[in-house]
């Protein structure tokens, strides 16, 4: 994998993972801008939005660490990394919420004419009603395509011709919602595919934004009660991540604390040094 030009934010080790200490405004301002550099000579940038539970499966696969390692930026989605950022590091971080940003990029990148693409959704419907209520809500947008991928490993073939259908698309913006961490796995084997310039993979954002899947009030997710709301919601589905990987994340913090391995907790790495 060819490497994703460099962000202008600084990385901070949690576990095995560098993230980017950048806030919000500014991780929009980011990819708005990168997207809009047509110079389709430059290799694509992929960005990752990671929560607790991606931090933790990233301790659990090297590959998917190198991709997120690898990525152009890494954003805090979840606050417990916010606060590591701002307390370990001592970084002004920002909870980049993944449907937050994915907004505030559909919103800014009309101005610059931005084309997007939708790759992902739990099924046709919520892909449909994403692109709907996302032209309603933001006049003048360019979505240039949409599908559904199937719910398997892609072919090598089939590969090809996803990356045929999106470029051909002109799409500036990719947005994958396949869930962690299926979608970015989909990043790392795409990317030196695609021409678009921004691979972003944004997860749970097409269900809320199509209205298929409800979001925590914003007062639970500033006191970062966000995860209660959704155990609550999808007890089924997201119990283990939330009552056994929350503890978990904690004791592998607390050891890395100590044990400065697999690096320091906190440890900066500035936007010239190397990630990986």
């Amino acid at each position: 994998m060819s490497p994703a030009p460099v962000a202008p934010f600084p990385r901070f080790r949690v576990l095995d993972v560098l993230l980017s200490a950048v806030r919000p405004g500014e991780a929009v301002e980011a990819i708005v801008a990168r997207a809009g550099d047509r110079d389709r000579a430059a290799p694509g940038a992929h960005v990752c939005v990671f929560a607790v539970d991606s931090v933790l499966k990233c301790r659990d696969d090297p590959r998917l660490a190198a991709i997120a390692n690898g990525a152009w930026m890494a954003l805090c989605d979840g606050m417990p990394l916010v606060l590591l950022g701002r307390l370990a590091a001592r970084l002004p971080v920002g909870r980049c919420y993944g449907p937050d940003v994915m907004l505030g990029v559909l919103d800014r990148g009309r101005a610059a004419g931005l084309r997007h693409y939708f790759y992902g959704g739990a099924d046709e419907e919520t892909s449909r009603l994403l692109q709907e209520r996302m032209e309603a809500r933001f006049p003048g947008l360019r979505v240039v395509g949409r599908e559904v991928p199937p719910f398997r490993p892609l072919t090598e073939e089939e590969r090809r011709e996803t990356a045929a259908r999106i470029d051909a698309s002109g799409a500036d913006i990719v947005w994958i919602g396949l869930g962690t961490p299926k979608q970015d796995f989909w990043m790392g084997d795409m990317r030196p595919l695609l021409k678009a310039p921004v691979l972003v993979a944004v997860g749970a954002a097409f269900s809320f934004h199509a209205g298929k899947v409800p979001q925590a009030p914003r007062w639970m997710q500033r006191a970062c009660l966000e995860w209660l709301y959704r155990l609550c919601a999808e007890p089924r589905r997201l119990w283990r991540r939330y009552l056994v990987g929350n503890p978990r994340f904690v004791g592998l913090v607390l050891r890395q604390l100590l044990t400065r391995r697999p690096g320091p907790l906190g440890e900066v790495r500035r936007p010239e040094e190397p990630v990986r």
